[in-house]
Parts: structure tokens; sequence; C-alpha cells
């Protein structure tokens, strides 16, 4: 039977290749034009691994590590190498469990349970384990097995939080990676061998050890390990709150929707959110030198809600809280910076008039009565409209804004009258054992569904300007959380089950072939892990309802 072939345009070339060829053979054709190593492929449009192989005429495009999608496949896929390292050099009968829990600086916290002693040593052998079948390119292999089977695997391999998670899957097939023996499951895909995965070190951390990565950025550079202290010890403790409401995975969350015992755990979530905010307020009465509170975090943590319910708490507590939005401190727009594409830039510093803030907290610390602004965000201008404040012994400013926490912002006031909080939807529960839930998935899903709700913005214009919403917070809030004297957790361990029934058709609104498609793809399947649950019994003053509606708050 004579050979057919296809032609093949990519980068302004057409060449013929034989059908049947791989993308990854075809990429090495094209390669010398990146920097960063290709690691996926769009074959008109449609993404695809490299192990898949050429079958018409195509349309190709080049996804590398330096692009948000290749970045989470090399960082996919180390965790695959990671694990079959670990169980080569332990030995499988001495490893019960390797359990992926967070990002920790620029990699992820792993922890170890069984009859191994982790430490430097065995960190050491695990390295050269991994860098040794990175040399031999060593293919991952992806294999389509029954759900059936899937699950009676995972049970024989320990990964209860697999096995669980297929229990509650509508899908008949499941897609297994295998490395060399090692069979796993991941969601999305995976890179085509081991020679992509060059660029990791592991370091001990707390109690279990870290696999460090390179930054979207500088996909072939591993920088030094940058722990953030506070970050992790409130991501230890959302992890604790999990384990209090028997809940650890996907799986254990949609069990306990089908039983009908989600009410319990909803309220108890609740509960121990509330909790944490009065302790909070307890923690800011017991420094009566401390007369502004500043709020910050990033787009879709729940600031609003979180000071509406702070300052409620902080009442309880015998003090008189007034919120201050620092939005209210804009600049005129005319007058607002610009960033490099010529925009105005509402997220720099800049952007708020700094010293006039800092001339109004100066003279309400000295009991002074000050008339505070309004920006109006028709018109861009500020404006005033007699609100004005003085503050008494009992009174507090309740400040909410992006740049709380940066010191420039209110270098005026004395550190001891102030006290600064962080605050962001570090979400808690993953997948299963060794698939995590990105902290920023859950912020997208939550804004999608707020700004259709409150500003009628579409899921494909929400999506389209994350990256940007991304930016600022990588420049203006990051750099500056771990200065808060305390942060707080917005995430809710059941939410993703009930913004599910507000996203997803928003999601499928998204045509295909708008950009935002693949995005809009990927979260679609992301939320099919989830049972859903409706958002009847949330309580009226829940950061929930924040996104969703129904708030006893003016959010």
């Amino acid at each position: 039977m004579e050979q057919e072939w296809y032609r093949v345009t990519a980068d302004g070339q057409t060449r013929v290749y034989p059908a049947g060829t791989p993308y990854g053979e075809i990429v090495k054709d094209f390669q010398q034009a990146y920097a960063w190593p290709v690691v996926l492929v769009m074959v008109n449009g449609r993404l695809r691994e490299l192990h898949k192989t050429l079958k018409e005429e195509c349309r190709l495009e080049f996804v590398t590590t330096g692009d948000a999608i290749g970045h989470k496949t090399y960082k996919r896929s180390m965790t695959l190498l990671l694990l079959k390292a670990i169980y080569h050099v332990a030995g499988h009968e001495n490893v019960d469990r390797v359990i992926l829990h967070y990002s920790v600086g620029n990699g992820f916290y792993y922890t170890m349970k069984g009859r191994v002693k982790l430490d430097e040593d065995f960190l050491k052998r695990v390295k050269a384990c991994m860098k040794e079948m990175a040399d031999r390119e060593i293919p991952i292999i992806k294999k389509n097995v029954s759900t059936y089977e899937a699950r009676e695997r995972f049970a024989r391999y320990g990964m209860t939080d697999k096995e669980k998670l297929f229990r509650y899957r509508r899908v008949s097939r499941v897609n297994l990676y295998c490395l060399d023996g090692f069979e796993d499951y991941y969601y999305g895909f995976m890179v085509w061998h081991t020679g992509y995965l060059k660029y990791f070190d592991l370091c001990l951390y707390d109690e279990g050890f870290v696999l460090m990565m390179p930054e979207q950025n500088s996909p072939m550079e591993v920088g030094p390990f940058q722990p953030s202290p506070k970050i992790f010890r409130i991501q230890q403790e959302s992890e604790k709150w999990g384990e209090q409401l028997g809940i650890d995975g996907v799986g254990d969350l949609n069990e306990c929707i089908s039983r009908g015992e989600i009410s319990q755990t909803m309220l108890v979530a609740e509960a121990l959110q509330e909790s944490r905010i009065s302790g909070i307020a307890e923690m800011i009465r017991s420094r009566p030198e401390v007369k502004c509170v500043l709020i910050a975090g990033p787009s879709s943590s729940g600031k609003t809600t979180f000071s509406r319910r702070l300052s409620i708490q902080l009442a309880a507590h015998g003090l008189r809280p007034h919120p201050l939005s620092l939005d209210n401190y804009y600049v005129n727009r005319v007058n607002s910076p610009r960033d490099e594409n010529g925009k105005y830039d509402f997220e720099c510093l800049e952007a708020l008039d700094i010293e006039l803030f800092n001339r109004d907290m100066a003279e309400l610390l000295k009991g002074n009565k000050v008339e505070l602004p309004y920006f109006n965000f028709h018109t861009g201008e500020r404006e005033y409209r007699g609100d004005f404040l003085q503050l008494g012994p009992e009174d507090i400013l309740v400040a909410e804004g992006i740049h709380g926490l940066n010191e420039q912002l209110t270098r005026m006031i004395p550190a001891e009258r102030k006290f600064r909080i962080y605050i962001s939807a570090l979400t808690q529960l993953n997948v299963d054992e060794h698939n995590r839930i990105p902290t920023t998935d859950g912020r997208l899903i939550r804004r999608i569904v707020r700004d259709y709700r409150t500003r009628s913005t579409s899921a494909r214009e929400t999506i389209a300007m994350w990256n940007s919403v991304r930016r600022g917070e990588q420049r203006y809030i990051f750099p500056h959380q771990e200065q808060a004297d305390v942060m707080f957790n917005s995430a809710l361990i059941y939410e993703l089950a009930v913004l599910k029934l507000y996203a997803e058709p928003l999601l499928f609104q998204i045509p295909e072939d708008a950009p935002e498609y693949m995005e809009a793809k990927r979260l679609l399947k992301f939320l099919d892990y989830f049972m859903g649950m409706p958002s009847e019994g949330i309580p009226n003053n829940s950061i929930l309802r924040e996104f969703v509606g129904g708030s006893c708050f003016d959010v």
C-alpha cells in the first residue's frame, strides 16, 4: 500500500511528512526557532500531545514551556517523574502514600507516608534517579482504560483519592499515563518523554519536601527556594479544617453531597471562618493603639465581604469600625499613569493619591475632623459629598484595597497604629493526592460568576483580561503578602460545587473559534469533577454570597 503524505504548515513554512509521523518528530524541524522547548502543539486550533501522530493536512502552532499551558504541562509531568523516582528508590512496599499539597515558593510541597526516612540522603538519591531518567528520554505512554478498570487499579495502588474520585465520574473511559511501568492519572496533558524534564531541584521543608521548578518567564532556570512562611501556615491550617470536615479531595466532597450531608459540612465550614474572623477582631482589640486596619488581597479573594464581617466582629468586641475603600483615593482618571501599552494602569500604586491619603490619615490620627473623598467611577473624578469623620477612643478605620500592605501607601502612619491583613482564596481542596487545584483557578471561576452577575461581563471577557489581572497581582500584591500581621483564607471547601452550576452555562457560551475557548474548555473539564449543589442553604453573610448573589451586605 502506498505511503500517504500530508502537508504541514507552521511558522510560515509548508513541509511534507508521511502519515503517522509523531508531532514530536515534526517539532524537531522547527525547535531551533524557539528559545524554550516545545512540549505541545496546536493542530488546526486543537491542542495535542507530541506522541500523537499526523493524520491529515494541518496547520501547526507550537506551545513551549514559556507559555502558560506549556508551563503547567511541565510541572504536571515533573510530578509523575518524581513519583516514579520515589517508588523506585524507596521500594513500592515501603511507600504508603505521596501527597501533593499546595504550592510553596516556586514549587510544590509534598509529604510521604510509609517506612522511609525522609532526609537529605533520600532526596539526593531520588534526585539522582530523576536526572538519570531524564537523560534516558523515557517515553510517557498514554493509556485509555475503562473507568471501572481505572478504579480497580487505583485501589490496588493504594491511591484511594483517585478511586473515590472516579466513583462519581460519568465518563466511561479514563486516560492513564505510564512511565516505565508506573501508572497514574493526571488532570491535563503531559510531555512526550522524560528528556524534557531537566530543570528541577528537591529541598526538605517542614514535615515534607518541595519539588522546585522554573518560573514561566525563565523555564530553563530553577531559582533559589523562597518560601512564604505565613502563607504556608495558613494553608496548613486550612488543610486541617478539611481533615476536621472529613474532606481531603473532590471525591470526598462528592460523597458528602451524594449522601445529603453537605448542609452540616457547609455550616461547619462557615463557622470555622467566622471563628477565625472573631479571633482576628480579638487580636485587634488587644492592641488599643491600632487605629487603622488595612486589608489587601488579590482579585476575587472576597475582600469586601471579609471587611464587612470583620467590622461586625470589631463592633461585637466594643469598637466602632468605619469601612474605607482605598478606591476612593484614585487620582482623577485623566491623571492616571499608563502602562507600557499606553493604557491606563489602575493597578499600580501611583493610580492612588498617596499624599492625600497619608494627609487624611495623619489628621484623623490627631483626632481632627476630615472630609473623606468619593471617587465617581462614571465621571472618573474625585468628589466630596460631606462624608466627615473624626476618630474617638473606640473608633477604628477598616480600609480595603489591593495596596493595603504596601508601606509606601501608609508611610506617614506609625507602624504601631496599623494592623495589616492579607486575604486570599487558598484552595484547600485537591482533585486527588497528585492533582492540585490551583488557587488561581478558584479565583478565576469566582470572578467569572461575579462579573456576569454584577457587570453583565461575559466569561470570555473575564478570561481575556485575567492575564493582565494576574500580572498586576504579581507586581503589586504578592511581594507584600508576608508583611501582614495576620492572614485569612477565604476559600470554602464546598464552594466549587456551588460555583459549577453558575459558571458552566457561562463557559459554554464561548465559541470554539474564540482565543478564550481553550481556557474555557479546560475549566469545564475541571468543573466536571464536581457534583453540583444548589446555593439556597448558603448563609447570607457568606463570602461566597459576594459571587453568587444574595448577600446581606452591599457587595
